[in-house]
């Protein structure tokens, strides 16, 4: 298993933890996939970092709302997205 492989499914786990209304649970898995995503960006271009900068925005406003589902969604689809841009 890759480690993109390995993020895509900790970001698939916790959306759906998120789904589930287990947003405490939800939570701790989080922050370890926003910090490996910020490493596996580290190396990647400008409009890329600024793309994460913009999404980890508007997936934390998501958290101060409590939009659960808004949130999983990010996860979901856009992060998942952003981290296999630098690696295509």
């Amino acid at each position: 298993m890759t480690a993109l492989q390995g993020w895509a499914g900790e970001c698939h786990q916790c959306a759906g933890l998120f789904r589930l209304g287990r947003d405490v649970e939800a939570a701790l898995i989080m922050v370890d996939v926003f910090e490996g995503a910020q490493q596996s960006l580290l190396s990647a271009g400008a409009q890329t970092q600024q793309a994460w900068a913009q999404l980890l925005t508007q997936m934390l406003e998501c958290q101060e709302r409590q939009d659960w589902l808004g949130l999983a969604d990010f996860m979901e689809y856009e992060l998942i997205q952003l981290l296999e841009e630098p690696s295509a």
